[in-house]
């Protein structure tokens, strides 16, 4: 059977892949397109219940997916490393921009197990507490504030993440491929990657902050992040 050959099992991790990450993007967006601006408009009885009943449920399916699209892709990045080889990988526009990819992703899971998950638990525990008649709890707006910047800023990373995913086998971004030049790229993509990283676990107010205030401000800064990244590839290779 096809599906039991290297290939099948390698098109059943792209599946696996597509699919957890469908679920998991199209959340990522129904949080902060759909959910956010509507709990803003909403009456406070309303937003307590929707907290309490719909975003377990959703933030349930929302780490999961990202898990399965996480391990599925490293998987398939793993795969292409063993074909090609280190160092032969990073010698091709391919490995280039799917690692490029496949890191944003990941900052991206962990911002969704270590940051948004855990203090959206707060948020959800005290709205079923002060639902219960319990006092409120201090730390549950700013631990709503800090998952909200960090899905902010996934929804920025999305942008370019989704944009190389596609590109490495789509468009080819890179011919000269000399050690001096994967150095360099390697080191000025972890710096942009780590300072935004860094304002969506730091950050709370300022000129860092603006971009992700809004949803078009979010919009924008993720196709811009998307066009440095593409001019990145210009510049070094």
């Amino acid at each position: 059977m096809a599906l039991l050959s290297v290939d099948g099992w390698l098109f059943l991790l792209r599946w696996i892949h597509l699919l957890a990450g469908i679920v998991w993007i199209g959340l990522l967006y129904y949080f902060n397109l759909v959910q956010t601006p509507f709990f803003a408009e909403t009456d406070p009885a309303v937003r307590s219940g929707a907290i309490q009943k719909l975003v377990p449920r959703a933030l349930w399916w929302f780490r999961w997916a990202a898990m399965f699209t996480l391990l599925s892709g490293w998987l398939i990045i793993l795969h292409k490393m063993g074909q090609f080889g280190f160092k032969g990988f990073f010698n091709t526009s391919y490995g280039w921009a799917i690692f490029l990819g496949g890191a944003l992703g990941s900052f991206m899971w962990a911002n969704v197990w270590f940051v948004i998950w855990p203090k959206q638990k707060i948020v959800i525990a005290n709205a079923i507490d002060t639902a219960a008649g319990k006092p409120v709890n201090p730390a549950a707006a700013p631990a709503g504030q800090r998952a909200g910047f960090a899905s902010r800023t996934n929804v920025l990373f999305s942008i370019p993440m989704l944009f190389f995913m596609g590109a490495a086998s789509h468009l080819t971004l890179a011919d000269q491929l000399s050690r001096g030049r994967k150095v360099g790229m390697a080191i000025v993509c972890a710096a942009i990657i780590l300072l935004i990283e860094a304002n969506a676990l730091f950050g709370t107010a300022g000129p860092t902050k603006k971009p992700l205030g809004t949803i078009p401000g979010t919009l924008w800064a993720g196709f811009i992040l998307a066009l440095v990244f593409y001019l990145l590839f210009e510049i070094f290779f």
